[in-house]
Formats: structure tokens, sequence, C-alpha cells
């Protein structure tokens, strides 16, 4: 298993969309909304760089507010119609500027675009993690399937707070107090 380090992770957040989780029951939207934004508060918090994806938005809508007010305007969303982001020009120029080869992917759909995400990008050798409860499907089954299928291929599973106390690694910083709020 590969540990994070800020110095060389970037927070991939793909397809956070209004018209996308609208799809979802209340109970897994509220979810990965809530882990997600962890993710990003993480980020904005250990200054790791924020890469932000939309499927298709004249379709799907914009990214959700939830996301795109902790980001500001610094960040704006890639928009793609291929379901890997590693297919898409504009995001693999993206990523590469940030330098990072350490991946912490969030969003929507763990079976679909972040799944063939995750893939395309690991065969890149890319490091790939993924907090289970930051990634959903409208089904169990297909989240299910698609983390075993990413675990498969070499990426790390694991959860929201998994991830922020190896990217954290010691207590008692002000960072420690800001990211332990979030997490309670």
């Amino acid at each position: 298993m590969d540990f994070l380090h800020r110095e060389s992770t970037a927070l991939l957040v793909v397809d956070m969309q209004e018209r996308l989780l609208g799809a979802f029951a209340e109970e897994r939207r509220a979810g990965v909304v809530r882990y997600a934004s962890i993710c990003v508060d993480v980020a904005l918090t250990m200054g790791i760089p924020i890469v932000i994806t939309e499927q298709y938005p004249k379709g799907l809508g914009p990214t959700i507010r939830e996301i795109t007010d902790k980001v500001g305007a610094g960040v704006i969303p890639i928009e793609k119609i291929v379901f890997s982001c590693g297919r898409s020009p504009e995001f693999k120029a993206a990523l590469a500027a940030t330098g990072r080869r350490n991946l912490l992917i969030c969003g929507v759909e763990t079976h679909v675009c972040v799944l063939q995400t995750a893939l395309d990008l690991g065969r890149e050798g890319y490091r790939i993690h993924v907090p289970a409860d930051a990634v959903m499907s409208r089904r169990d089954l297909d989240w299910r399937i698609g983390l075993d299928l990413m675990k498969e291929s070499g990426a790390t599973v694991g959860t929201t707070e998994i991830f922020a106390f190896q990217l954290l690694e010691r207590a008692g910083t002000d960072e420690f107090k800001a990211i332990s709020k979030l997490i309670r």
C-alpha cells in the first residue's frame, strides 16, 4: 500500500454535478457530498492541488455548490465528454501541471467515471487512492464492484479519515485541529 504525502498528492473531484447527484437517493447523495467535501477541505487546509471535472455539464449541470463554494474561483472545473478523465487532454494538462503522482480520487459514479479514470491513470504510473465513503454510485452493487475492480488494479481503497490522517502525519498542529473537527 502506498502512503499519501502532501508534497506528492493531488485531489481529483470527479463529476460532482447537480443533475447527476439529483438521481441519487438522498442518503447516498448526502454521504458522498459530506465526504467529498471533507476531501476538499483537507486539500485546501494542506495546500494540496485540486482538479475538478464535469461530465457533459450542459446536460448534467455544474459542480455542486458544496464543492464550488469551498474552492472559489481559483479552481475551474474541466469539462469532458469522455468517461475517463485520463482521456481528456485538458484534464491531462491540468494534472501534469500539478507535478503530483499520488491521486486521491472522490466523486461519482464509482463504477463509471471514477473507475475508468483510476484504471487509465493507474496504467500511466499514477498511484491511485480512493476513499470508499467519498465515491458513490446510484446502486450499491455498482459501487461495491467498482471499488473491487479498482483495488484489483492496484488502487488503494480506504476511507476519507484514513487518507486525511495519512496526509497529516502527526497530531498537535493547527491542521490536525482543523481536520479533526471536520471528521467528527
